[in-house]
């Protein structure tokens, strides 16, 4: 309180505090000192380095509080502030979109969170509490019905709030925690008023919302940015799934021993790389997308990054919801890869982090903390601009960086720091004779070998950092047959037939028509060699679905690259007519 401003011995008449930038930790907020400040409404406590707030601070006049650039993990505490007005939480890198739901839900009269406007938000929260609430009850009525008359009461209650959290489910994947958190909520209020109701015995009341389960799922639009345009399908189009638009005069799936014909739909069809946010945009070209790691082992993520023009996206598949945007104006980006970074924070703390790197035109590779939504890295890899760029499968800190300068570079971005920016060493730099256009560790060994497609064919080198030579040219260079009608042309998609292609035998390809091509290889990897040398049929063909534009509809379109999650649960395809289209299997 010394070291705050104003300086007052008098707490009782203090109504704004300033507590920034003195590296505060949370032990040093004394709730016996600070609980005396009765008249406070503001108080500002950014720049510090706190974790957690006390539950017990007393402030109950509240009405701005500032806790900007600081280490919070948690905002639960925040509900001892029930008049709480403005509240800036930006700068905190372990809270997620998460957090800000459970801060609108805690906060009822909550004005403005970070400068901005919370009522979108409030309605966001308003759609997830109806569903979620219905659906616990739903779930809860199913529960109760089923329960014996011997089974004991008290145990039988803590058994269905521990169902209830692990099978009510709704919603985008990123806001689990916080649909989760409610649903324990909901749980355990049911849970107590069921202890206290009184039921009549020929008509037992209803918990209320009872009815509520079999109402119309709520569209989470309020999710949606304003400048990310969702396009309409053709009514036409719109129920065709994939079986339909198998190859004419094609194998039938399933016939040859291979896997049975996949049964996809479209789902969303997204404009949200628009220049200066126009919706006249159908010109930005979007060059790549990648699926965010799956948080637990086993699980499969339906998260996709997505870059082209100006901006990076992640994108929610179940809902079509962009859930983050990062622009760099003056910037096109061409490449996104994703890693998983487990940090450890000052108290011992430890924090999974997704982190998304991005390059493009200008040769900069930057770092991106996706559920903070902020840049937290640059590094300046290439003169010139950058291809592609990918994670070693091996070591989660290694980033490959191949640029039109006819340089791959293996580069170490190492843990961020306390103020959680990245310090990137360069390891390796290798040497192509033409420009590498894709990049993939060898499947068998990531740590030893990298393979790449490149303007002029596929070469490898010998990634080891055991090797003396920080510098070094292609090792083995892979040459077409001549006559073959691949000979002397460019290799701009490059993949192992193993966890980078789904399912372990499924190729994905899009065409100049808009359409996504899907092979079926593994019934040829079966076969001895040597191999087919004819060209293979595809096992489908996802018709493009013609969506509507601008009054008019998208015929065709170019599909520069095609990605699914490990599970083929979501299929996503990136235009040149600034499109995301995302396809769901049924």
């Amino acid at each position: 309180m010394q070291r705050g401003r104003p300086k007052s011995d008098r707490l009782g008449k203090i109504r704004s505090l300033d507590l920034s930038g003195l590296e505060l930790l949370s032990e040093h907020l004394d709730p016996k000192l600070l609980c005396r400040l009765t008249q406070l409404q503001e108080l500002d406590l950014s720049n510090n380095q706190l974790e957690t707030l006390p539950d017990n601070l007393g402030l109950s006049h509240l009405r701005v509080l500032r806790c900007a650039n600081n280490q919070l993990g948690d905002v639960t505490a925040l509900c001892q502030f029930p008049k709480l007005e403005e509240l800036s939480l930006e700068g905190n890198p372990f809270l997620t979109v998460n957090d800000n739901l459970k801060v609108s839900f805690l906060l009822p009269t909550l004005r403005k969170v970070n400068g901005k406007d919370a009522s979108s938000t409030y309605s966001q929260v308003e759609n997830l509490n109806r569903e979620l609430t219905s659906r616990v009850t739903a779930h809860w009525e199913k529960f109760m019905a089923t329960l014996g008359p011997e089974e004991e009461a008290e145990k039988a209650q803590a058994d269905f709030v521990k169902s209830a959290v692990r099978d009510v489910r709704y919603g985008p994947e990123s806001l689990s925690e916080f649909t989760q958190w409610r649903v324990r909520m909901i749980s355990e209020e049911l849970v107590a008023s069921s202890r206290t109701q009184v039921h009549e015995a020929d008509s037992p009341e209803k918990p209320p919302e009872a009815g509520a389960a079999h109402k119309p799922r709520a569209r989470l639009v309020a999710l949606k940015r304003p400048d990310d345009v969702p396009l309409n399908l053709s009514p036409s189009k719109r129920a065709c799934a994939s079986p339909s638009a198998q190859v004419e005069g094609g194998p039938v799936a399933g016939s040859d021993g291979s896997q049975p014909a996949l049964k996809l739909e479209p789902l969303h069809f997204l404009q949200c790389h628009s220049k200066n946010n126009s919706p006249q945009d159908l010109e930005t070209q979007l060059w790549a997308c990648a699926f965010e790691p799956a948080w637990e082992e086993g699980a499969t993520s339906q998260t996709v990054a997505t870059c082209g023009g100006e901006a990076v996206c992640v994108i929610d598949c179940q809902t079509g919801i962009v859930l983050h945007k990062y622009k760099a104006p003056g910037e096109e980006f061409f490449s996104v890869a994703w890693t998983a970074l487990m940090v450890v924070t000052q108290a011992g703390h430890k924090k999974r982090w997704s982190v998304l790197a991005a390059a493009g035109l200008r040769g900069l590779v930057r770092l991106l903390h996706v559920r903070a939504g902020f840049c937290c890295g640059v590094i300046r890899a290439h003169k010139k601009a950058i291809a592609t760029l990918c994670f070693s499968p091996a070591h989660e800190t290694h980033l490959f960086t191949a640029s039109y300068d006819k340089r791959i570079i293996l580069w170490d971005i190492g843990m961020p720091n306390q103020d959680y920016e990245f310090q990137a060493s360069q390891l390796l730099t290798l040497d192509t004779t033409s420009i590498p256009l894709r990049l993939c560790p060898v499947a068998s060994c990531p740590d030893a070998r990298l393979l790449a497609g490149c303007e002029g064919g596929c070469c490898c080198w010998d990634v080891r950092l055991d090797q003396p030579q920080k510098r070094r040219v292609c090792e083995v260079e892979f040459v077409f047959s001549e006559g073959s009608e691949a000979s002397g042309r460019r290799v701009d998609g490059l993949a192992f037939v193993n966890e980078d292609v789904v399912d372990k035998g499924i190729v994905l390809c899009g065409d100049e028509e808009g359409n996504v091509w899907l092979y079926d290889v593994s019934n040829i990897l079966k076969q001895p060699p040597p191999l087919p040398a004819a060209p293979q049929a595809p096992t489908q063909i996802l018709k493009w679905p013609q969506p509507w534009a601008l009054g008019q509809v998208v015929t065709k379109t170019m599909v520069n690259t095609v990605v699914a999650n490990a599970s083929f649960t979501y299929l996503t395809a990136l235009t040149d007519s600034n499109i995301v289209a995302i396809w769901g299997r049924l």
